[in-house]
């Protein structure tokens, strides 16, 4: 960008705000998404050439995310209105990572996979296959909803799968489907499933930690749900 040239001056594509509704937010650069902040710059800068600035005088996100509303209004171009926005902007960061961190469980057992999703499974009157996303340290990232079937039929692809698992940066998976029959015992197209994902995530280094199937507890079957780890379908 030109010195003195304004965002609005760019072609279309080349704008953050468009780009960012076009192509979402991971496709911006640090400085593109500061400027989006910050809007205009002063005094004939560019929101983007004051947001470069900030960059370098900074160094890093984390130290920007640090500095006082004063070394902020240091940096040529800032002023109190968009030091402000920017200080938001970080602490907004800061408490939601903050959340995540105190809210995200500790996904290590199926017992724990289904107490997250049986409430939700309950609802469900066709069979609805997810996806929950783990960290390194098996805690939950989020879970994506795929796709939903018959009473009985469920057609899911590893594609779809792991995806979800790659935009999200998870480090392993567990897959979980219900049954609206009730019972949970796994078809031999669960099991086929099954095997296809662990397959497929060992080629894209991305562990499928178990597959839970929920159902209903009856006076003959104590738990509502089974782990076709725990029955032996992980092993070769």
């Amino acid at each position: 960008m030109a010195p003195g040239s304004r965002i609005k001056d760019l072609p279309i594509s080349e704008r953050p705000r468009e780009r960012l509704a076009q192509h979402g937010a991971e496709s911006l650069s640090n400085a593109d998404l500061l400027a989006i902040l910050l809007r205009t710059g002063l005094r004939g800068q560019s929101a983007v050439s004051v947001a470069e600035q900030l960059l370098s005088r900074f160094g890093r996100l984390d130290n920007l995310a640090r500095a006082s509303l004063a070394e902020i209004r240091s940096v040529r171009g800032i002023g109190l209105d968009k030091a402000i926005a920017v200080k938001a902007a970080f602490t907004l960061a800061q408490r939601m990572a903050r959340d995540m961190a105190a809210e995200s469980p500790l996904l290590d057992t199926p017992e724990r996979v289904a107490d997250l999703l049986r409430e939700d499974n309950r609802l469900y009157e066709v069979e609805c296959f997810q996806v929950v996303l783990l960290n390194t340290r098996r805690r939950l990232m989020r879970v994506e909803k795929l796709s939903q079937g018959t009473l009985d039929t469920l057609l899911v692809h590893p594609r779809e799968v792991f995806r979800a698992a790659i935009a999200a940066g998870a480090a392993a998976i567990v897959v979980a489907h219900n049954h609206p029959s009730g019972d949970p015992t796994p078809s031999e197209q669960d099991i086929k499933v099954t095997r296809d994902l662990i397959r497929a995530g060992q080629l894209l280094k991305i562990e499928v930690v178990d597959h839970v199937i929920l159902g209903r507890r009856t006076a003959e079957r104590s738990h509502d749900f089974v782990s076709l780890r725990e029955l032996g379908y992980f092993y070769s």
